[in-house]
């Protein structure tokens, strides 16, 4: 029987099989041996033991996996950001898009409580990267339909701060009820979400609860190929007068001029600029 992992506790999945029936199942040794650990999100095989039980045989080639958290098989990640309270935090927005990108998993943009801001800022800085970009209201469920009906047939992970609606947009998705936060006295929610779980939804396919998305995963980005990264950059970095300018310090850089004519968004290169130094200083250690 062929079914997916929804959830792990303890060394414990539980697979949704394509009965429609959950069983908790213990993995076999030779996993271990080959050291393979079953993730959430996997397809694997099972063997039906009692009618409640089973064992995993099989895990099939993963189309995309993640560290932290541990997760496979995400078709997209979306970007949560609340339009206000909490501010939007655009270098772990772009840190999350880069994970994304170097993982065959594709990003998009989720702009939450619209009813306390419009979300313009949002907007304008990713209006050039050609990325989807939804609105969403949890109070009025304005926009829901639109990201429910992108998220079928597909599996998504979201991501983002604490606080911004990740939760209260997953109850109006899976018509679960989930466990949702108060905002505290720094504008930050608490976290909610204790472990990852994979949620079906009613009109195919599945998302993510998960605790967050805690390390930048970099192992796939090099300081000479970041630019490669920014779908805005990408008609100038030809231009340069220097093959391989990086866009930061060199002189006659098509990118720079760009951003000084207003082509591309002020945060977005700061962005971009601050992950490069986190590039430099990870391959300056490794060198070591």
């Amino acid at each position: 029987m062929v079914g997916t992992i929804i959830k792990g506790v303890g060394g414990n999945y539980f697979v949704k099989a394509e009965n429609s029936c959950i069983y908790e199942c213990k993995a076999r040794g030779i996993f271990r041996k080959d050291k393979i650990k079953p993730m959430i999100g996997d397809r694997v095989e099972i063997e039906i033991l009692t009618e409640t039980t089973g064992s995993i045989d099989k895990i099939f080639e993963r189309k995309s996996s993640l560290i932290r958290p541990p997760v496979a098989n995400i078709d997209t990640v979306i970007v949560v950001m609340a339009a206000k309270n909490p501010e939007p935090d655009y270098l772990l927005a772009d840190k999350i898009i880069l994970m994304a990108l170097t993982k065959n998993i594709n990003p998009v943009i989720c702009i939450t409580k619209t009813d306390l801001d419009n979300g313009d800022d949002i907007k304008k800085i990713y209006e050039k990267t050609g990325y989807k970009i939804f609105e969403v209201c949890s109070v009025d469920n304005t926009g829901i339909d639109e990201l429910r009906d992108f998220l079928k047939n597909k599996t998504s992970a979201f991501a983002g701060l604490s606080g911004v609606g990740k939760s209260s947009l997953l109850n109006l998705l899976v018509e679960d009820d989930l466990e949702t936060g108060e905002i505290s006295r720094i504008n930050r929610g608490r976290h909610t979400t204790r472990h990852v779980e994979l949620f079906e939804l009613k009109d195919g396919g599945y998302v993510f609860d998960t605790p967050g998305f805690s390390s930048f995963e970099n192992d796939a980005l090099k300081t000479d190929s970041l630019d490669s990264f920014y779908p805005e950059m990408n008609e100038y970095t030809g231009k340069c007068r220097f093959a391989d300018c990086v866009h930061i310090n060199e002189p006659g850089c098509a990118v720079k001029e760009a951003l000084s004519n207003g082509l591309i968004s002020q945060v977005r290169y700061e962005n971009y600029c601050a992950i490069h130094e986190i590039l430099k200083q990870f391959k300056d250690w490794e060198n070591k």
